[in-house]
């Protein structure tokens, strides 16, 4: 929990994104995709070399596994053994069933080189936290990264996915103003989240759009308003989803670049080779690479 981040010396920082991992039970049936899951992200994390990994939720499935909270031990194995500074938020299968949030995260703050926190208590979800980039020479901060617990399901009588709430909007809002005053100027930031936001339909009809859109982008049927906050705040560049496993497209939208990661895990449904999301952030500048890092040591936009 005392890992700072901070740029290289040569102005980059470094980001994978896995998602969707989905670990399941330790059967035998079980066993061997997600052993491939295991060696992908050992893999990448070695080629990629990143300053800082990424869970954006559904590590694992919760419904129906006796021991969800091994089955989570065993998806962010990996990552801990890795010793690389990691963050993690929740998707909607995490803690479905047979164990809550609370249990998972403090499962992860077992690690000292995770950077996960429940977050403000007063504020909807648990994983609600923002974490700064140093600049190469400690000296300031200089790029924020929002994570959002974005929830498991809608009440029944609306239905669907749940919401990023407005708590949580302007929550983000105050983080936003409290940097920008601490820094002097908006610090370049991204947002991590689980389940998309519904602009996320939109921005596939955007600008810049790469990747493959295989199927319907499974956004909550209420939009509370997040993206228009980040509009409108004017600091995040770009922000990271999962929950899809068959998009994995980047659009830019009124700005802002509204990115899928890609479906890491092997004991899930999904018709894109499996990997993971690489961000590269460049010190001083209000932009960032990002590209597909696949299980093959292939590449994707």
């Amino acid at each position: 929990m005392g890992v700072d981040l901070k740029f290289r010396q040569d102005g980059t920082f470094t980001i994978v994104q896995f998602t969707d991992m989905h670990i399941g039970d330790d059967k035998e049936e079980d066993r061997e995709r997600d052993g491939r899951t295991a060696a992908l992200v050992k893999r990448i994390i070695a080629s990629e070399k990143p300053d800082l990994v990424v869970l954006t939720g559904d590590m694992i499935w919760s419904h129906g596994v006796p021991d969800p909270k091994a089955s989570f031990r065993r998806a962010i194995a990996p990552v801990v053994a890795s010793q690389v500074p990691w963050a993690a938020v929740f998707g909607n299968h995490d803690a479905e069933a047979g164990v809550s949030r609370e249990e998972l995260l403090a499962i992860q703050q077992e690690n000292e080189s995770c950077l996960s926190v429940a977050g403000p208590a007063d504020l909807s979800g648990i994983g609600n936290y923002v974490l700064t980039v140093k600049s190469g020479d400690e000296a300031k901060n200089a790029a924020a990264l929002y994570f959002f617990d974005s929830g498991i399901n809608a009440p029944e009588s609306i239905g669907g996915y749940d919401w990023i709430k407005p708590d949580q909007v302007y929550w983000y809002t105050r983080q936003s103003v409290r940097l920008a005053e601490l820094a002097g100027h908006s610090l370049p930031s991204l947002a991590f989240f689980h389940i998309p936001v519904p602009e996320y339909e939109e921005a596939w009809r955007g600008e810049r759009v790469e990747g493959v859109k295989e199927e319907n982008v499974e956004s909550p049927k209420i939009n509370s308003g997040l993206f228009a906050a980040m509009v409108q705040m004017g600091d995040v560049m770009g922000a990271f989803v999962g929950h899809d496993h068959d998009n994995d497209y980047c659009g830019t939208l009124h700005g802002i670049r509204l990115c899928y990661g890609r479906v890491s895990g092997y004991n899930c449904y999904g018709k894109l080779r499996r990997g993971a999301r690489v961000i590269r952030l460049t010190e001083g500048k209000k932009e960032f690479e990002t590209w597909i890092a696949e299980a093959d040591g292939g590449m994707a936009p």
